[in-house]
């Protein structure tokens, strides 16, 4: 829309000079030009220019517009550290945070030479607060703490108009005390304090620095005076420390670890300036029940430490698990009391289980607890009661004692025919696999189990085949226990079965009924006849 108004002025002002030169007058530039432009004389003297005014840009006469001085840049038509403000045909220069105009205006234009120069903050008297040590920067500054304080809220270098820091005084606090001596005098609590001491009534000094100095750290140091009783130096009594004393009596007890066993436990100093000392004996605190080991997976054994003849009482508890079977648990406990040192006592703990095992010397409350697994061994013989069948689907039958801890994992069922009977060895699983006709999990067999043999199902994956007519069969269960690793089994014979076809049945019973009708046809015929014969 501009450059069409500006199209339409200049038609227009062709126009009207067209005219004037038309009717011969001559035009006056001056009063053409732009508000923001002024009216010069041509270099070559040949007539009147409008020129655009300084800070604007344009032809003088149709448009005249704002020159934007800072568009090419504050560092360059402001120089260093500064921010370019533009202004309607002008601008002008500030510095940046931390600097300051060299003519300590506020605002300038640098035609006359002047810049943007580093501020020295720390030339401000207390500009990091007490105790504080001020390093200017270019463009800013930082601030650290002086010798005997310490920085809070933060750490240093910190800001004190950015951070929260600032420093504090060091304080040591009260001089801690020094053994067998009083503190005399402290000139305060703060670095570089001074404190004295001197020896306690009844002590005199032997050696050492009696002054403490609060240093830079908050730590009292230097005080290393030495003072002694003057019966001489504390009595040492074997595996005890002093728990009071001063310059005539020391009292003494045990250290952690040993215990009093007999004497008295102070020491006096004596009027000939030698101590009594005293006759306290410290022993070795051993646990009530050391040395705890299980032996052949039956007993425990322990060494008991008590005071000689005293009887203590033990309750001995011990829990059972298995990982093959999350519902077992056996949970026992037994109780012993003895005055012996060495003690055993044997548990029926079962095969195949888990056993954390814990020991309470109940006088003495200390308890000890070992851990200990069982290994498996043989399941017992299942049982079932021996049959021998004539039928080719014998159904047989196992009883297992419902609260039974045995670890079974599963039952086996094998058919061996007797004709060529082969070796079958119970404990290789391998040696009989294609004998196998029925495996069972312990879970499905409950207090009792009918399984009928030869009935053309699955069980855990084997076929159980029927029998062929005319052969006979022995019938073997075998349980399995497993655990990790390890398997154990054990079998019995369950059954026999004896092959009679019941095809050959039915034939001979046929031919012993057409026989007897025969024999009974013919008996009748002669009886009628010998009737007859006598009538």
């Amino acid at each position: 829309m501009d450059q069409r108004n500006r199209t339409m002025i200049m038609v227009f002002l062709l126009c009207v000079i067209v005219d004037m030169l038309a009717e011969g007058h001559t035009l006056d530039v001056c009063a053409t030009c732009h508000a923001n432009a002024i009216c010069d004389d041509k270099l070559d003297g040949s007539g009147k220019v409008c020129n655009c005014k300084y800070g604007f840009v344009g032809n003088g006469r149709t448009y005249c517009q704002d020159k934007d001085e800072c568009a090419i840049g504050a560092s360059r038509i402001c120089g260093h550290h500064t921010i370019c403000h533009n202004t309607f045909g002008s601008y002008y220069c500030t510095c940046l945070a931390g600097y300051s105009p060299s003519n300590n205006m506020e605002v300038f234009i640098p035609n006359d030479g002047t810049h943007c120069q580093d501020i020295d903050e720390c030339g401000i008297t207390g500009l990091c607060g007490d105790g504080g040590r001020c390093r200017n920067l270019e463009g800013s500054f930082e601030c650290s703490c002086q010798l005997g304080y310490q920085v809070h809220n933060g750490v240093e270098p910190f800001h004190p108009h950015r951070d929260r820091a600032f420093c504090k005084v060091v304080d040591c606090g009260r001089p801690a005390s020094v053994e067998d001596a009083v503190l005399l005098s402290v000139t305060g609590t703060t670095y570089a304090s001074v404190a004295i001491f001197g020896c306690d009534e009844g002590f005199v000094r032997r050696s050492g620095d009696n002054s403490s100095v609060c240093g830079a750290d908050g730590q009292w140091r230097g005080a290393t005076i030495v003072c002694e009783a003057k019966c001489g130096p504390v009595p040492f009594l074997a595996n005890s420390e002093v728990v009071w004393h001063n310059r005539s009596v020391v009292i003494h007890r045990c250290v952690d670890g040993y215990h009093s066993w007999r004497g008295g436990n102070v020491s006096v100093c004596g009027s000939s300036g030698l101590w009594q000392k005293a006759t306290l004996s410290c022993i070795e605190i051993k646990p009530a029940i050391n040395h705890l080991f299980v032996l052949n997976e039956k007993c425990v054994y322990w060494k008991a430490e008590k005071y000689e003849e005293d009887t203590e009482v033990y309750k001995v508890t011990y829990t059972g698990s298995r990982d093959y079977q999350r519902s077992f648990h056996d949970n026992r406990k037994r109780f012993l009391s003895s005055k012996a040192d060495r003690l055993e006592l044997c548990l029926n703990l079962l095969p195949a289980t888990n056993y954390s095992i814990s020991i309470t010397a109940v006088s003495a409350r200390f308890t000890t607890t070992i851990t200990t697994n069982t290994s498996l061994t043989v399941p017992p013989a299942p049982v079932v009661y021996y049959r021998e069948f004539e039928t080719p689907v014998p159904t047989l039958r196992l009883h297992r004692t419902p609260d039974t801890l045995d670890p079974i994992s599963l039952y086996q069922v094998f058919v061996l025919p007797v004709e060529g009977i082969i070796m079958f060895d119970c404990s290789s699983a391998a040696s009989s696999l294609e004998h196998i006709t029925a495996q069972i999990a312990v879970r499905h067999v409950g207090t009792q189990m009918d399984f009928t043999v030869g009935d053309g199902l699955y069980y855990g994956g084997f076929f159980n085949e029927p029998l062929e007519n005319g052969r006979n069969y022995y019938i073997i269960l075998r349980a399995v226990s497993q655990w990790k690793m390890a398997l154990k089994s054990s079998c019995v014979l369950w059954a026999k079965v004896r092959g009679t076809s019941y095809i050959l049945r039915v034939s001979s019973l046929s031919a012993f009924a057409s026989v007897g009708l025969v024999a009974l046809v013919i008996l009748i015929g002669y009886s009628f006849t010998w009737f007859f014969k006598k009538t």
